[in-house]
């Protein structure tokens, strides 16, 4: 095994970096202990500073504005998208000793001091650059950890793909699927074409832009291999869909398709983003209204094109917290709404006859009798599209209702806003649609899924009374409390967290949202008339984001909002003055 690495190492361009080239050591800081720097150096690592980068252009207004340079330059302007400065301010109190008065001198030493060291670091930086410049020229990745096996892999799959070494060099495998695995790759010729236009992603981190300086840039894009175990049809369909839906900033578009034998990959552009758990419970309510904006923008791209996603989940949106930017990827499982109304058949479902008004003019009692099944069912099967990923998929997917629609991805949605509010995922986790309809039970209640399994001519019989006594009955307000709470009393919540901008509202008592009340409000002072201003103004973000909820989470699709409709809800008011109307042509 010890001689194999250095052999693909060498196959694929990676050498190991020399041990003569040390990297100078940077000088001690005076008032900045090692517990900040790394935190700094932490931030540095996971903030995109591309001018370049695809999600540049729409972002531009809403970036904060310069680098982030030492521990004392707390983040002041930054957006509200990720609190992520609370680590860095947190270990700044660390290191004041409690008690201990600051003068502006002492500050001002500090911040002399610590961007002093930030310029030795970036001196080493730069030192490190040129010892390594050769490895660069041979192709070398600067932050590339490849396990052997992924090596292989890619190895294999060059080997396999004769054209594909010829156009890309593959770096790393991003993401694995069901149906297909993601590469991340470079064009090897510099330049990918979206239309009539170049495609730009440079190199995403400040390190490898340095290294990379004197070299030609080489876009970055994501390279999918669709498994051959699928049908032509479906990978067509996948295929077409991507090019119908280019020319949209938050929509993944399609760049290119490679195709030898029966093997078929589709070139799209890399996103820098961030791990769903790395921030979904770091997400202030604002930083949930932007990531909502950017996911229902998209939806709403999708929808008027009457395509459904129909597997719609946070690792199928690609959203970067810090700059507050998000793209739908993977429609391997998306599909074309048919152009007509499904007619009535054997093989419909009764949710179509609902508004006819026959059907009202009698009630049928519901028998007292207990559950049972015939011994020979001659009823036809019903048949229809169930898929998509557990936790996620809507009520009338489970009950097999064959008039699916765009609105199962807005449930969807819901149960994501729900999961960041919740501050829980996944929210929903069960193995089998029987245990999916227990868990949709304790959120919404018994009789909201006895009546949507009435509307798709479904029974349902629940024999178990736990379930409806610890039943929430649809009161998202009353879930919040229970999960929060819980955590904050089992001590499960730093001191900073965001989760306490939530629980501030909740009144535990009557499982309803607390508004804040100024006694006096015009003999108040200034300072506390801009305080109570700050909470009516979260009070408000969080009331509508309830709502927001409710408008996707309703167990009955034709009374769930659209994506254009949940667009212009309140929750949204003070981003649509800015528009987004971006587009990647």
């Amino acid at each position: 095994m010890d001689s194999i690495g250095p052999t693909f190492r060498a196959l694929r361009g990676r050498g190991t970096l020399p041990e003569t080239a040390a990297l100078p050591a940077p000088a001690p800081a005076a008032l900045l202990d090692d517990k900040v720097r790394d935190l700094e150096n932490e931030l540095f690592r996971k903030r995109p500073s591309s001018a370049s980068d695809p999600f540049f252009e729409s972002a531009a207004k809403l970036a904060r504005p310069g680098h982030v340079a030492s521990a004392g330059r707390v983040a002041h302007g930054a957006p509200p998208f990720i609190r992520d400065h609370n680590l860095r301010t947190a270990a700044s109190r660390e290191h004041t000793p409690p008690g201990t008065a600051r003068t502006a001198q002492q500050d001002a030493a500090q911040q002399d001091a610590a961007q002093e060291n930030t310029a030795q670091e970036h001196a080493a930086q730069e030192h490190a650059a040129q010892e390594h410049a050769a490895q660069e020229d041979a192709g070398l990745a600067g932050d590339d950890d490849v396990p052997l096996e992924v090596l292989e892999e890619m190895s294999r799959l060059e080997e396999n793909f004769p054209v594909l070494a010829e156009r890309y060099r593959l770096l790393d495998k991003i993401g694995e699927g069901t149906f297909s695995t993601v590469y991340k790759a470079e064009a090897m010729d510099g330049a990918v074409m979206l239309g009539s236009q170049l495609w730009k992603s440079p190199p995403l981190k400040q390190a490898a832009a340095a290294r990379r300086r004197e070299q030609k840039k080489r876009p970055l894009v994501a390279l999918k291999q669709i498994y051959v175990t699928l049908s032509p049809n479906r990978i067509h369909n996948e295929l077409q869909l991507l090019f119908m839906l280019s020319g949209n900033a938050h929509v993944a578009p399609l760049l290119d398709i490679l195709r030898h034998q029966d093997q078929v990959l589709a070139i799209l552009p890399y996103y820098q983003h961030a791990d769903f758990r790395d921030f979904y419970r770091d997400l202030p309510v604002k930083g949930i209204k932007n990531y909502m904006w950017e996911l229902l923008q998209g939806l709403e791209f999708m929808h008027s094109k009457a395509i459904i996603h129909r597997d719609l989940k946070p690792t199928n949106f690609l959203y970067d917290p810090f700059k507050g930017k998000g793209v739908l990827v993977d429609f391997g499982l998306a599909e074309k709404m048919p152009a007509c109304a499904p007619s009535a058949s054997a093989n419909s479902c009764p949710c179509l006859l609902k508004d006819r008004p026959a059907l009202h003019k009698t009630r049928l009692k519901r028998l007292n009798i207990k559950a049972a099944y015939p011994k020979v069912d001659q009823r036809p099967p019903r048949r229809a599209n169930r898929a998509g990923t557990r936790g996620f998929r809507a009520p009338e997917v489970l009950f097999k209702c064959t008039n699916q629609s765009t609105k199962i991805d807005v449930w969807s949605a819901g149960i994501i806003a729900l999961s960041l509010l919740a501050r829980k995922f996944p929210l929903f986790n069960s193995p089998d649609d029987i245990d999916a309809l227990v868990e949709l039970i304790l959120v919404f209640g018994v009789d909201k899924l006895l009546k949507c399994a009435e509307l798709h001519g479904c029974g349902l019989e629940l024999n178990a009374p736990n379930a409806q006594m610890a039943s929430f009955n649809g009161n998202l307000v009353r879930l919040l409390v229970s999960v929060l709470t819980h955590e904050d009393e089992n001590g499960c919540l730093p001191p900073d967290s965001v989760i306490y901008d939530t629980l501030k509202f909740l009144d535990k008592e009557s499982h309803t949202l607390a508004k804040p009340v100024l006694a006096d409000a015009e003999g108040a002072p200034a300072a506390m008339r801009a305080e109570h201003r700050r909470l009516m103004d979260e009070y408000s973000d969080l009331k509508h984001l309830l709502q927001l909820l409710y408008g996707c989470l309703s167990m009955d699709a034709s009374k769930r909002l659209s994506a254009s409709q949940l667009l212009q809800m309140p929750f949204f008011e003070e981003l649509t003055a800015h528009g987004d109307d971006d587009v990647l042509l």
